[in-house]
């Protein structure tokens, strides 16, 4: 969410905060990937938040790569759009992460200030097409989800995405130690990197680069610069801190809601109601790249509506769901069949035996938190046979009380690297995503028409 604060106040005391030192306890961040990519929403997020990592990574030999969305256009008088801002801005990042990192590489996206939402899908491939381009083990460093903004939130929200077994993502405050209070804050998480003088005073004299944010705006002298002497204090200090990205969401929808709403709700979704259900599961069906499967598994089935379309295309049916008034409702559904088993599973901590070559994933993703997500993926990956296909489909718009976003839970399914893109389907409502094993030929060779 988005903290109400103003630049303009003078904001938490340094020196409250190093009395407190919320951060004495984290422990210390090591620097042991192959390369670190650094996000900034705006021009000097990534000095002011993560200047001392990318010093210190420079001198160590590993490769760094910065990545700015916006331009910071809108941080002028009055938050009108400046295109010289713009401008002076990139060059202002660039002087001082060339000061940080000699070798480093910077890209501008050009993204609009303040409109990094409206531009997620853009950012999201952006981000994605950086860590693509890169082998081994990456340390991705973004805003903070947390830290009151709203491009930081989103830039947080869309790089912790794409955290996989290769790629961790770690989030840095900027804003927090602004309106934050010493005593309120929850340090779960929190990681500490420390800093030489040596690599202080480097990070210092980056910061100093970035002169539209230290001085009042030419157009409004009267006014406070963006960067008071005060707030400046906050990145002073002898280290910084980062939050792991599995601290930064929500904890997943428990298991008491779903009972609720099924003793409420004879059809919660209106999968039997709904000719927007009924399309899409038509779509789902068209979409599957083969006509027959062996054994396919329907992960959180509900009612079965989607289940029972899947007998139709396997000889083996498993569905699962962790309510049993759920698969109640979907045993009537699909009758005596011997083709169909149901079975009672919380996933991820419970997992049904043997191999699929179908997997579905359909609209439940978004309520697990997100390492559970990343144990269903571990699942579904070890459970996937060599010729299977995963089917993730999910609803794009805000969930109340969802800790994640469909988008993002296609983003990570999409960001391992043991399946690629067999068929895809985006519209504004839902995402549907079909993965294969790498090397699966496509519909049309199946069938001879191509070699």
């Amino acid at each position: 969410m988005s903290i109400a604060f103003d630049h303009r106040d003078p904001g938490t005391d340094e020196q409250r905060w190093a009395d407190a030192a919320p951060w004495a306890a984290a422990p210390e961040l090591t620097l042991t990937a192959d390369r670190l990519v650094v996000l900034a929403a705006h021009p000097d997020d990534e000095t002011l938040g993560a200047g001392g990592l990318i010093t210190v990574a420079a001198q160590r030999g590993v490769p760094v790569e910065v990545v700015c969305a916006s331009d910071g256009e809108a941080a002028g008088a009055g938050g009108t759009r400046d295109p010289q801002l713009a401008m002076t801005r990139r060059a202002e990042t660039a002087r001082a992460v060339a000061l940080l990192a000699p070798d480093a590489r910077v890209t501008f996206l050009g993204l609009p200030d303040g409109g990094l939402r409206e531009n997620a899908d853009a950012l999201r491939r952006a981000v994605a097409a950086t860590l693509q381009s890169g082998a081994g083990s990456t340390l991705v460093v973004a805003p903070w989800v947390g830290d009151g903004h709203r491009d930081h939130r989103v830039l947080g929200d869309i790089a912790a995405g794409f955290r996989s077994a290769a790629v961790e993502v770690l989030g840095y405050p900027v804003w927090l130690w602004h309106w934050g209070e010493p005593a309120e804050v929850d340090t779960t998480g929190w990681r500490v990197l420390p800093l030489s003088a040596a690599t202080a005073a480097v990070k210092a004299r980056a910061i100093a680069c970035h002169a539209t944010q230290l001085t009042p705006p030419p157009a409004s002298p009267g006014e406070p610069p963006m960067l008071s002497s005060s707030m400046l204090r906050h990145f002073q200090r002898p280290l910084e801190v980062f939050v792991t990205s599995a601290d930064e969401r929500a904890d997943a929808v428990g298991i008491a809601y779903f009972h609720d709403l099924y003793a409420r709700h004879e059809d919660p979704w209106g999968y039997d109601s709904r000719w927007y259900e009924q399309r899409k599961r038509e779509i789902v069906m068209a979409s599957l790249p083969r006509p027959r499967f062996r054994r396919a598994l329907d992960v959180a089935c509900s009612t079965g509506a989607l289940t029972a379309a899947l007998r139709d295309r396997a000889d083996r049916v498993v569905a699962t769901d962790a309510v049993p008034t759920a698969l109640d409702r979907a045993r009537a559904r699909i009758g005596d069949d011997p083709r169909v088993s149901f079975q009672n599973l919380t996933v991820p901590a419970e997992w049904p035996d043997g191999s699929f070559d179908l997997i579905v994933l359909s609209e439940v993703g978004y309520y697990l938190s997100r390492p559970e997500l990343e144990r269903v993926i571990d699942r579904i990956d070890g459970a996937l046979t060599d010729d299977g296909m995963l089917v993730a489909c999910h609803w794009r718009h805000p969930i109340s009380g969802a800790p994640l976003g469909g988008d993002e839970v296609h983003d990570a399914i999409r960001a391992r690297r043991t399946w690629e893109t067999a068929a895809s389907h985006l519209e504004p409502d839902f995402r549907l995503d079909v993965l294969a094993r790498p090397g699966s030929p496509s519909v049309a060779a199946r069938e001879g028409l191509t070699p």
